[in-house]
């Protein structure tokens, strides 16, 4: 890599010189993996509101993390073990969709903090600094393995697969739970599976956006799309077109500036999820309509009873 590569006006040029060096190249597929993944996945949760249970399952790295470095094993093993656990400990004590949200909020901060004690302690008994704790809290997209790269689209594809196959009783879960119910859909059952599959994306992502920067893939992509377009299947099918153009704006900028790759990708991010909001206050103010001419159903709703 160049001591200071120079930013041109030659986009080709500068994408080339970006392409020349195997550890772009491999931020780049970890990167668009983890943006498809993490926004799918991240688009369910948003719409079930459990951005806090995603939250609780990042913090789960700190245990996961120091564990791992206590006993000798790989972090990744800590990772998804600690995610895991986390998800069937907020799926089991949040109760299903009939507790109220402060319940529910209740519990799954019960579980971070729990969480987090642990970590303490793991790191206490560790008797010294973890190291590369900077990367564990911020991520190192331009220093990832491609043996990595293999696990994480591993994990991408199966999770994926695993979401292609509950998507539609999911969909009906989140939206309706008690119509779900009547139909004999296990709505406890299917949210304690989603919050597995959760934590596996949040166990990848972390991994390479550190815990803090979870969020910039997993939720403003999905916030982002549902602000704009009011269709499920419109909005599902933006959000990871929305996070593919984050991560790899962010990542050429990163390429040419002094300052890391987190940083971009998690501003951009926001600055998606703020123009969004603005687009759909917009097109709420011009009759009705959600952004990008998609009708609101309320609205066409309002319409037909006439």
């Amino acid at each position: 890599m160049p001591a200071e590569p120079t930013l041109s006006l030659d986009l080709v040029r500068d994408v080339g010189e970006m392409l020349e060096y195997h550890f772009m190249v491999d931020a780049l597929i970890a990167g668009s993996v983890v943006a498809v993944m993490a926004g799918l996945l991240g688009w369910f949760m948003v719409l079930r509101s459990e951005t806090f249970a995603g939250h609780t399952l990042a913090v789960m790295a700190l245990p996961g993390a120091t564990s791992a470095a206590l006993i000798g094993i790989p972090a990744s093993w800590g990772y998804f073990t600690f995610c895991g656990a986390g998800a069937v400990a907020i799926g089991r004590s949040a109760g299903g969709q009939r507790r109220t949200w402060s319940e529910r909020s209740a519990s799954i901060g019960a579980v971070q903090a729990f969480a987090l004690a642990l970590g303490f302690l793991f790191l206490s008994l560790y008797n010294g600094v973890l190291g590369e704790l900077e990367n564990l809290l911020f991520g190192t997209f331009l220093g990832i393995s491609d043996g990595e790269v293999l696990t994480l689209v591993a994990v991408a594809s199966g999770s994926l697969l695993a979401l292609c196959a509950l998507g539609r009783r999911l969909l009906l879960v989140s939206v309706d739970p008690d119509l779900a119910s009547a139909r004999g859909v296990p709505v406890r059952a299917l949210s304690i599976a989603f919050l597995l599959l959760l934590g596996l994306a949040v166990a990848a992502t972390s991994q390479i956006t550190g815990v803090l920067l979870v969020f910039a893939l997993l939720v403003a992509p999905p916030a982002a799309a549902q602000a704009i377009a009011v269709r499920p299947a419109v909005s599902l099918a933006l959000t990871p077109v929305i996070g593919l153009v984050t991560v790899w704006v962010g990542l050429g900028i990163s390429y040419f500036s002094v300052y890391p790759a987190g940083f971009f990708i998690a501003t951009i991010s926001f600055a998606f999820y703020v123009l969004a909001g603005m687009l759909a206050w917009a097109g709420r103010a011009t009759g009705g309509r959600g952004a990008g001419g998609l009708e609101d159903p309320s609205a066409s709703g309002r319409e037909s009873g006439r």
